[in-house]
């Protein structure tokens, strides 16, 4: 058999050829790139190079990046031949071995089967978290912190605010008879005393996740316990029975809120929805509590739009009546004959980022032609002003409300007219329509840990208390917090005309001059002298818990014209004066659980206030304390 010979000489030439064909290949290649090579651990690539594209993943194998260097190529524009390619370095990186645990894999012996848990609330049941009922910080069930049972949640919040209250205003000598024989004047000593102590608790039971979206269903009910002392000077200024003396002691309990609410329907993807609310509730028609502040008895359809940056209302509400001394709502009278429908539209982010635009429609519907006679047994309904007769109106309040920032200028701003028509108009006794406007502004400006702010606000007043229209404008229940809010003397106290019928110029918790028997039982007043306010304040955030706010409005009527014949007085003049306070806000936890107030305020009085009540400037010294759980 053959066999084939392979000299000895043919292998080892082949392997000459071997080890000489790199040394070819690096002289074929420019110099530039022999000397690249040169450096180790440097590879060329170009991710756009067909003979690169292959080996330049970026990647090794193992997963490390790997250092790249890429080619800068020139190419004849017009042959498209390259004329040169000058590599350039990668940067050098360095690449960290990997890293592996020094735990080891658990074996499929250690596996266990898994333990189902009924929901992720009670996932820090399992870790050891205690449940205290009495913590509002730490895992608590009663806070709502996981369900009592399903996906149902119970939540209980108990607020103490406590008053005690030093003051001057003015009071009159009592008709019947006095304390002090011999007082024969109209005008009585101005000393007052209040003590004040309301506990409200407030318990929801809902249901549903309201992490991302609104509760399915949602029960509340909120009592409100209060306790009242109130001290004057004079005779009949508690009640209409002399014999009552000057001091009042009393309590009740009022249902501020009781309602149901169901989640109709999720419209988008982000949780857009539409709900309805039917029971007593709270309201605010505006930002500031302007014109309708209440928590009357009401249905509500309510909603968001396009990832909750429309909100929309559409109510109904009928007013509750109030019991006299405390303000809350009287759950055991009847229901007012005031109808209060509302529609508004929320628009935030317009007309720029931070800013919140409000359009609103309220109409209000007043039928309340029977006498009534409040706790105190003093009239409320007619108002015992002009010809004391019952009266009807219709009013339309067409506004317009915003509130936000203009970069760093903070601004709240809020405007409505008021048109409608009453009949048997409080002097003339004839039908009257209603023509009357509100304007107020506050821009304010934030300088590290202060806030500087101006006020302004108008109301608008009736010059002809005689005539066929009613240019006074006020509101249905206001709640103003502006301009200083109650720390401010002419907000927080409640000025009685005196002299001109049982009414009040100004009502307690309000601004404007509507002549009405009460705000809380009192109908609204389209024939007044209006008002007209200009301020400035400042808040120094002095510590992180402790606050100083400034506040001086100075204050006027639109009109007089109306006080005139009132009082059967000529030539009252415009000025009330100027209303300085000042107020110390104390939080020693940072937050809102404990809230210590204290703030004094007097009335430098003008022209006018002198006119009406003396020379006297009345004062008011407050303290509040607020406990919340």
């Amino acid at each position: 058999m053959a066999r084939s010979i392979v000299p000895a000489s043919i292998p080892t030439l082949i392997t000459g050829l071997a080890l000489a064909a790199p040394l070819v290949m690096v002289a074929l290649l420019p110099s530039t790139v022999v000397a690249e090579e040169s450096a180790p651990g440097v590879v060329y690539c170009d991710d756009l190079d067909a003979r690169d594209r292959g080996r330049s993943s970026r990647r090794r194998a193992g997963g490390s990046n790997r250092d790249c260097s890429y080619r800068e190529v020139v190419v004849d524009e017009d042959t498209g031949e390259v004329l040169r390619e000058t590599p350039v370095a990668a940067t050098p990186r360095t690449v960290l071995p990997r890293r592996y645990s020094s735990t080891p894999r658990p074996t499929a012996e250690q596996y266990v089967a898994l333990v189902p848990i009924p929901d992720r609330w009670r996932i820090v049941d399992s870790l050891g978290y205690e449940d205290n009922w009495w913590d509002p910080y730490n895992q608590n069930t009663i806070k709502g912190d996981k369900p009592i049972h399903g996906d149902w949640f119970f939540n209980v919040t108990a607020i103490a605010d406590s008053v005690l209250e030093l003051r001057e205003v003015p009071t009159p000598v009592g008709g019947q008879s006095t304390d002090r024989p011999g007082t024969l004047d109209v005008l009585g000593r101005t000393d007052q005393h209040l003590f004040n102590q309301n506990l409200a608790v407030e318990l929801v039971y809902y249901q549903g996740d309201t992490v991302f979206r609104p509760p399915d269903w949602e029960f509340r009910f909120t009592p409100v316990f209060n306790y009242n002392y109130t001290e004057l000077d004079e005779i009949l200024g508690v009640n209409a029975d002399p014999r009552d003396g000057k001091t009042r002691n009393d309590s009740h309990v009022g249902i501020q809120a009781a309602f149901v609410d169901k989640h109709l329907r999720d419209v988008s993807e982000r949780y857009d929805f539409d709900s309805i609310r039917v029971g007593i509730q709270p309201f605010s028609s505006d930002f500031r509590g302007f014109l309708f502040q209440d928590a009357p008895f009401g249905v509500r359809l309510f909603g968001t739009r396009d990832n909750n940056r429309f909100q929309y209302n559409l109510g109904w509400f009928r007013r509750m009546e109030k019991y006299t001394n405390s303000g809350l709502n009287d759950a055991g009278a009847s229901l007012r004959d005031d109808d209060v429908y509302v529609a508004n539209l929320y628009w935030q982010d317009q007309p720029t980022l931070g800013f919140f635009s409000q359009a609103t429609l309220i109409y209000n519907r007043n039928r309340e032609t029977d006498i009534f006679y409040d706790n105190n047994e003093f009239i409320g309904r007619p108002a015992s002003v002009g010809e004391e007769r019952p009266r009807e109106y219709d009013v339309y309040y067409l506004g317009y409300n915003g509130d936000g920032h203009f970069g760093r200028l903070n601004l709240t701003t809020s405007f409505y007219v008021a048109l409608g028509e009453e009949n048997d108009a409080v002097f003339s006794g004839e039908s009257s329509d209603i023509e009357a406007f509100f304007f107020a502004l506050e821009p304010s400006m934030d300088f590290d840990w202060i806030r500087t702010r101006l006020s302004f606000l108008y109301g608008s007043g009736d010059d002809d208390p005689f005539g066929g229209k009613s240019t006074g404008f006020d509101a249905i229940f206001e709640n103003p917090q502006f301009a200083g809010a109650d720390t401010s003397y002419y907000i927080r106290q409640g000025l009685p005309l005196i002299g001109g019928g049982r009414v009040a110029l100004s009502q307690r918790n309000g601004v404007l001059n509507s002549l009405r028997s009460s705000k809380e039982h009192g109908q609204s007043n389209f024939t007044n002298p209006g008002v007209m306010l200009l301020g400035g304040g400042v808040d120094m955030d002095i510590l992180p818990e402790l606050r100083l706010s400034l506040n001086a409005n100075y204050l006027a009527f639109a009109e007089t014209e109306v006080l005139e014949t009132a009082r059967q007085q000529a030539n009252v003049d415009r000025e009330i004066g100027m209303d300085l306070s000042a107020a110390l806000i104390w939080r020693p936890f940072m937050s809102q659980n404990v809230v210590v107030r204290l703030s004094y305020a007097q009335l430098l009085a003008g022209d006018g206030y002198k006119d009406l009540y003396g020379d006297e400037d009345p004062f008011s010294l407050l303290c509040n304390l607020i406990l919340t759980f």
